[in-house]
């Protein structure tokens, strides 16, 4: 790693009085030793203005604060609760798990980074935390599709489905995992690369290279990483929601034969638990793809030539990208009644009134296993 002594802001003060950046550029600061990763594309920008680079070091720290934290708590509650281990919430734990990884590697080193207003850290260290971020996040992706999946086998297939155990849960974050290696590890050996983006100050893949072999790896990898799971995510959701909708018509039907306001008890009048369900895992994965749409967008971009990518734009796609580490375990703790009654039992200081759960309640509404009576069996 090179020895930097610290921004200088003498030469942004200079070119601003003259009206310009003169002969500056935004890889002026990188290390020698990196310059053989840096696109010709980059030379021609003027530097960042520092102050993007505190801005953007400031949120990532915050981010990254609220992410172990918060990740770092459902992982611990949900590990720690006997009523919240099932092999439905072991996915639920993986996420969080990946998320957690995702801020505490990736927030320390672009907060740094973002102080000396570049890459610091080397070639290698390049390649490792581009590596792990790509990985993170394609666990993350395939954890919500294996979790969307589950939801349509209790909810879609009813009595019929074959029920996950934990040796099935096991199995499906094992081949996560080593299909987020399997594609991440890919640009370490050849097919594509890892490379400073056009801010310096965090590491991502070649997507300006112009030979086909690289630009492949970016088409592919979007294909399996971004648009399968997307599909396959859409598909559950829509037959999940069909169903519910089907189930809930059926409920009235029955009520109005039976001339009653409603079949359910008062405390589920308003929604059923399966719709709580749809609703809350639809906008968890709606949040993860405005999170990562940037990056595609991005990428695309570079890929096709379809429009001038800067530095200051490649910001947004690291910005958007590490947020996404911080909706889950929000959604998690408004959404889920058993998490949130087991994180006031175990830290009474964030409790707040009104948080009552109900002592039959042993549905989880994010991916815990729903428990049905005959009577509320959605049809497949």
């Amino acid at each position: 790693m090179s020895v930097m002594s610290g921004p200088s802001f003498s030469a942004y003060s200079w070119s601003a009085q003259a009206g310009g950046f003169g002969n500056q550029t935004v890889v002026d600061k990188v290390p020698a030793e990196m310059l053989h990763l840096i696109d010709p594309n980059w030379y021609q920008y003027p530097p960042i203005n520092p102050l993007w680079h505190g801005i953007l070091g400031f949120v990532i720290a915050c981010l990254g604060l609220v992410s172990v934290i918060g990740n770092g708590m459902v992982v611990y509650i949900f590990l720690s609760t006997k009523s919240l281990r099932t092999p439905s919430n072991l996915l639920v734990v993986n996420l969080a798990f990946s998320d957690f990884l995702m801020m505490f590697c990736m927030s320390p080193p672009m907060v740094i980074n973002c102080y000396y207003e570049t890459w610091v850290f080397g070639p290698m260290l390049c390649q490792v935390y581009a590596m792990l971020g790509s990985m993170y996040g394609c666990s993350s992706i395939w954890t919500m599709t294996a979790i969307a999946f589950d939801r349509y086998n209790v909810i879609v297939k009813g009595l019929s489905a074959k029920p996950m155990n934990i040796k099935g849960a096991l199995l499906r974050i094992l081949g996560i995992w080593l299909f987020g290696v399997i594609w991440t590890v890919a640009p370490m050996v050849g097919w594509n690369r890892y490379v400073p983006e056009g801010n310096m100050t965090a590491c991502g893949t070649d997507y300006l290279t112009k030979d086909w072999l690289s630009r492949s790896y970016i088409l592919v990898y979007s294909f399996f990483v971004y648009f399968a799971p997307l599909f396959l995510i859409m598909y559950s959701y829509y037959f999940i929601i069909a169903a519910v909708s089907a189930h809930e018509k059926n409920m009235r039907e029955q009520a109005k034969k039976m001339n009653v306001a409603s079949l359910r008890s008062s405390e589920n009048q308003n929604a059923s638990a399966e719709a709580k369900l749809a609703k809350v895992a639809l906008m968890t994965i709606s949040l993860w793809f405005m999170a990562w749409t940037p990056y595609l967008v991005i990428n695309w971009a570079g890929v096709f030539e379809t429009q001038q990518i800067t530095p200051l734009f490649t910001i947004w796609g690291s910005l958007f990208a590490k947020a996404n580490a911080v909706y889950n375990p929000i959604v998690y703790g408004i959404s889920h009644p058993k998490y949130r009654a087991a994180l006031f039992k175990k830290f009474p200081s964030l409790a707040c009134g009104g948080d009552a759960v109900p002592a039959g309640d042993a549905t989880s509404t994010v991916s815990g296993v729903t428990t049905l009576t005959d009577n509320e069996k959605p049809a497949a």
